[in-house]
């Protein structure tokens, strides 16, 4: 659990003695955009984050990711890739008539989709060059009518149309380049990829208040991990222990959001090694992760499978 402080971003509409904070749906709107980078982006460090409000107690942002890439072949080296991801953002916007402040959750729950297709090029022994089409397609709902009618309540103004049970809808396109190292031992293996993605998101067929919103989500990700026999049999094959190391830094709309720009990970794990029996997954990964950044830090445990 990685605990911070979401930053909140401000606006100011006034009705007879009260002031709605927060009313710039339209920002906010665009902030629920570069959120969404976090699911559309491939990215170990943000793959399950939950971000906490030490104040409030209660999750601000949550986000799960399941995502997965592979090459066809040595003959045939195309490159596929997709996930899923699903985020929970929950921005508070406060009512004040300047002696007392009332905080009304906004809740906003997000799904998305991620693809990409790229070509794998040999540059050197063990290294390929991968540039890669990426292409995203996301759903943010708002259930907050509740809120609506409390704001409305309060200030007397109607409120925007997407805090009553609105959606954003938005596309995402823009691409990817990627260094993959893969040195392969009888006693080892170490797997090396450095990444650069690039991803523009925009709102189509949402709420009339939020509609031509944006966000650009570029992201440098470098992840290695290194994999060795414990020495220990195991389903007829040997028993692997793993290392892994991330780091992920996060620009444009996306730096700063959730409180910091950049994330590492450092994690520890057993491989379950399953190829001698004849069955669709090869590999099973179990791995405790210690993630850490600018005021965060946090733990979290990964499942992963190979085919």
């Amino acid at each position: 659990m990685l605990i911070a402080a979401l930053p909140l971003l401000v606006g100011e509409s006034r009705a007879a003695d009260f002031v709605l904070v927060g009313d710039n749906v339209q920002k906010h709107a665009n902030s629920v955009l570069a959120l969404l980078g976090y699911s559309v982006v491939p990215d170990i460090t943000a793959s399950s984050l939950s971000i906490k409000n030490p104040q409030a107690g209660d999750p601000d942002v949550w986000f799960s990711q399941f995502a997965g890439g592979f090459t066809l072949s040595d003959e045939m080296p195309l490159y596929l890739e997709g996930g899923i991801g699903f985020s929970r953002y929950d921005p508070t916007f406060v009512v004040s008539d300047g002696t007392q402040d009332r905080s009304v959750p906004l809740k906003w729950t997000s799904v998305a989709l991620t693809g990409g297709v790229g070509w794998d090029f040999p540059v050197a022994p063990e290294l390929k060059l991968r540039p890669i089409a990426n292409v995203a397609l996301g759903h943010v709902e708002s259930d907050s009518s509740f809120a609506a009618r409390i704001i409305e309540k309060e200030t007397g103004l109607p409120v925007s149309d997407f805090f009553n049970d609105g959606r954003l809808d938005a596309y995402g396109y823009g691409g990817s380049l990627m260094l993959d190292w893969e040195h392969v031992r009888t006693d080892y293996e170490v797997d090396v990829e450095l990444r650069y993605t690039w991803i523009r998101l925009e709102s189509f067929a949402s709420s009339s208040s939020v509609v031509g919103g944006s966000a650009e989500v570029p992201t440098i990700n470098l992840w290695t991990r290194y994999r060795a026999p414990t020495g220990v049999t195991f389903l007829d094959r040997p028993l692997r222990y793993v290392l892994e190391y991330a780091y992920s830094s996060f620009q444009g709309d996306q730096a700063g959001l959730l409180g910091f720009n950049h994330l590492n990970s450092v994690g520890i794990g057993i491989e379950v090694d399953s190829s001698a029996y004849d069955i669709a997954v090869s590999r099973t990964r179990l791995v405790g992760r210690y993630r850490f950044g600018d005021n965060v830090s946090g733990f979290g445990v990964g499942l992963a499978v190979s085919f």
